[in-house]
């Protein structure tokens, strides 16, 4: 029979490849986690883990293993998690983080639609950056995240799409673009994009900036900018174009910077994400809040 904890240890390595790690967020020593590991691979009977010096891996069995256990276990803890919750009401204090104006816009509404609903409960607002937004909900900074989509990375998920708007590129205001009605996806190959900064998840990262167009025509990179504020200021400078929503141009409206449509690119999403594991009922109501706020106004 496996132990609950040793489920729990596997599933945390599985996700920090770190015995280190691992044990502080199992509030344990490494060699218990050691330990732990090693006791559920002789009730397996194959190594779960390829150890070296350097770093620890999953092996094809520990790989399907967290593939078929993680899901399960999710669903597992959040319904203990709601069910406590339900008894005794929701309360406590839920925190939210988002990025950029508006998404603190609509973080705010949503706040104070959950607390008509849940007057028990407070809701604590912090603004993020894109690259606080995935250790932010890991580490427990932050119980949701409204942020642009997608942003897969372990340890979080995403919430259903609440926004969708037009995909503009962010250009100098003198280039030849700036004169256009609209841009392809195509013409991203004749300048510079400007990049995000590795923490980022990279599928967020291919979504804005990718290295190649549809067509496969090479991107050529920009300098990494890891805030809006740096990437407008450097787009105005003539250092590189970058891809924005379209609310970029109504938050953000700067003389040396102008915002064409594309003609061809899928529109930019917005949604809410939590740690995984993390939908509690404080959650998933901040969640059917946001959605609901949306819906009474489309």
């Amino acid at each position: 029979m496996v132990e609950r904890y040793e489920l729990e240890a596997f599933l945390t390595l599985a996700e920090e490849l770190h015995f280190g790690r691992a044990a502080e967020r199992l509030h344990v020593s490494t060699a218990r986690v050691s330990q732990t590991i090693k006791k559920l691979e002789r009730k397996v009977g194959v190594p779960l883990f390829d150890r070296s010096s350097r770093r620890v891996e999953l092996s094809a069995v520990g790989r399907q293993l967290h593939e078929e256990i993680r899901p399960a276990w999710e669903l597992i803890g959040a319904a203990v998690e709601r069910a406590i919750e339900t008894g005794k009401g929701i309360t406590g204090t839920l925190t939210v983080a988002f990025v950029g104006p508006a998404g603190g816009q609509l973080v705010m509404g949503a706040a104070e639609e959950f607390r008509a609903r849940q007057p028990g409960c407070a809701v604590d607002i912090k603004e993020a950056q894109l690259g606080d937004v995935v250790p932010w909900l890991r580490e427990g900074v932050a119980d949701l995240a409204l942020t642009g989509f997608p942003m897969d990375a372990a340890g979080v998920v995403a919430g259903p799409v609440l926004v969708r708007e037009v995909r503009m590129l962010a250009v100098p205001a003198g280039h030849p673009f700036a004169r256009r009605t609209w841009v392809s996806v195509e013409d991203l190959a004749r300048v510079p994009v400007l990049r995000l900064p590795e923490s980022v998840p990279e599928s967020h990262r291919a979504d804005r900036t990718p290295r190649r167009t549809p067509a496969g025509r090479a991107i050529a990179p920009g300098p990494v900018a890891a805030t809006l504020h740096e990437i407008l200021t450097l787009v105005g400078a003539g250092r590189g174009v970058f891809p924005v929503g379209a609310q970029t141009r109504r938050y953000h409206p700067r003389p040396d910077v102008a915002y064409v449509p594309f003609g061809d690119a899928a529109p930019v999403e917005w949604g809410l994400m939590w740690r995984s594991g993390g939908g509690s009922a404080r959650v998933l109501a901040f969640a059917r809040a946001a959605g609901d706020l949306l819906a009474a106004h489309r």
